[in-house]
């Protein structure tokens, strides 16, 4: 496996501030149930981009992706309601 491989990167970079999150969800915010869902496919999914990496075939590899990027659409969906149930804050951009 290359280290330098950017969508392992980025996926892992993801999972810890997932994981962040998780932990002041339960401390801070005393939220559990929310939180378990986020952890479990925001965490998924560089699982499954690492899992692919070892697949046995092109259909293998394909498959594993496919669930990552259905973990991560799912990780949208949970992160958009805490942020629209305001567990988490919206980030104002500047221009």
């Amino acid at each position: 496996m290359k280290d330098n491989n950017p969508i392992v990167q980025k996926s892992k970079a993801f999972a810890i501030r997932i994981i962040r999150l998780y932990q002041h969800l339960t401390t801070e915010k005393k939220e559990f149930i929310l939180s378990k869902q986020v952890i479990r496919s925001g965490t998924s999914i560089g699982a499954n981009i690492r899992e692919s990496l070892r697949a046995q075939s092109t259909a293998d590899f394909q498959a594993k992706l496919q669930i990552a990027l259905k973990e991560a659409d799912e990780t949208q969906y949970w992160l958009e309601l805490l942020k629209d149930t305001d567990y988490i804050p919206v980030r104002q951009q500047t221009v």
